[in-house]
């Protein structure tokens, strides 16, 4: 009991190292796995602020707190809503009905918290954490406002046209932004562009693809090169 109990204490010290102002697990669908949780709410206005909800990328990483380092970089960028951020580990990745799940169960937490319901969030996801906004898009119980989705490979899920008719209803509500790189070292362009083009004509809503030549696979870049289109994506 004491080892376990001087194990919650690291972990509770290893979460608050990132300065989330709520800091919680969420279940993994009915798997008994938890997921290390990050809630930053809004440093001025109102806890009732828009949501937005991050997926990191990385998620074959052993590290399966990464949602807590990743969102706090992000939640920087956005003081004034509420940013959550679960993280994905190994084989419970974005693409599994779990991880859904586990995304909804924190946007519960924020409801609870609140005293209100989330009815409507955006979507927020780099490299393989742009397939968790897409497979929200289809599977998550939420509406869903803007997307962003950044360095992608949406062919992983199918094809284009497909994927954009398999739930109509859910994928044509809201926009799509993609931000796609000319020198993204992991999605090579001539692969990834066409997909995305196929999809925003299949999707039949705002959808618009922002490609960079020199644009390459990590947030890093796409923060530091190209922070006017990531507000333009995501609105106040």
């Amino acid at each position: 009991m004491k080892r376990l109990a001087l194990a919650f204490a690291f972990l509770l010290a290893f979460v608050d190292a990132f300065a989330a102002s709520d800091s919680l697990s969420v279940p993994v669908g009915a798997s008994g796995v938890q997921s290390p949780t990050g809630i930053w709410w809004p440093r001025t206005g109102s806890a009732k602020s828009s949501v937005v909800v991050w997926f990191h990328g990385g998620m074959g990483s052993g590290n399966c707190a990464k949602g807590l380092v990743a969102g706090n970089d992000f939640a920087n960028l956005y003081p004034k809503k509420i940013v959550v951020s679960v993280s994905a580990c190994r084989g419970n990745h974005w693409v599994t009905k779990g991880m859904m799940d586990a995304v909804d169960a924190a946007l519960d937490s924020v409801a609870a918290r609140r005293k209100s319901p989330v009815e409507k969030v955006s979507l927020v996801g780099v490299s393989d954490g742009a397939l968790g906004v897409l497979f929200y898009s289809l599977e998550g119980r939420r509406a869903v406002n803007d997307r962003l989705l950044m360095s992608s490979f949406g062919k992983m899920l199918g094809e284009a046209g497909e994927l954009a008719s398999a739930n109509a209803e859910r994928m044509r509500s809201g926009r799509w932004r993609f931000l796609q790189g000319g020198k993204d070292r992991l999605y090579p362009s001539n692969q990834a562009v066409p997909w995305i083009e196929e999809f925003c004509k299949a999707v039949q809503v705002d959808c618009e693809l922002r490609f960079d030549p020199e644009g390459e696979h990590d947030w890093s870049y796409w923060k530091d090169k190209r922070m006017d289109w990531i507000r333009d994506a995501i609105r106040k």
